[in-house]
């Protein structure tokens, strides 16, 4: 973290995921909500998906997108309660080179105002895996806003101050990444 404060935004590129089994394109609208503020705070989306909550399958995306030199911040709707499919927890932690324990107490802090004791079901969490941050927010899209309202804009403005993950982000390593797809490239085959 910096407590280095800039005048002027340094936009982040963030990929936004909805880990969802019952919600396509036209009924995602916490990934459309969270879309919509991450432009609107003049970063750059860079990706967007839904899967269904499959271990597997949310461990194989964020993996790529981890190593993505790309992407610097990641952002994850759904998922994160006490259903039986609810698994984005197990799915993306075993990942993390660090956690943002700070980022889960402050969401249920926040939370408790609008929903009550209901806020202990929430496994919202964030964390840190080589340079990308990663926050996990619950699927409905009032949870959405609260995340994003209460943590998440500040938190990746480079211009928050004493600190951001902002500054952390933007130093993702790039170079082995882009040596690896040039060698890849030089024999034809991706």
């Amino acid at each position: 973290m910096s407590s280095e404060e800039t005048s002027e935004l340094k936009p982040l590129n963030i990929a936004i995921l909805t880990v969802s089994d019952s919600r396509g394109a036209a009924e995602d609208t916490s990934g459309q909500y969270l879309e919509d503020q991450v432009v609107e705070a003049g970063h750059q989306l860079i990706a967007r998906r839904i899967l269904p909550d499959d271990v597997y399958l949310v461990r194989a995306l964020m993996a790529g997108w981890i190593a993505d030199p790309d992407i610097h911040a990641v952002i994850i709707t759904g998922g994160t309660g006490f259903h039986e499919r609810d698994s984005t927890p197990e799915a993306v932690a075993p990942l993390l080179d660090k956690t943002i324990d700070g980022f889960g107490e402050e969401f249920r802090r926040l939370s408790a105002a609008e929903i009550g004791t209901s806020t202990i079901q929430s496994r919202a969490f964030g964390g840190l895996a080589n340079h990308t941050v990663i926050f996990c927010l619950p699927g409905s899209t009032g949870a959405c806003r609260t995340g994003w309202n209460g943590i998440l804009s500040s938190q990746l403005d480079s211009r928050h101050g004493p600190c951001n993950f902002s500054a952390l982000a933007l130093r993702k390593p790039q170079a082995p990444y882009q040596r690896l797809h040039e060698k890849i490239g030089s024999r034809g085959t991706r």
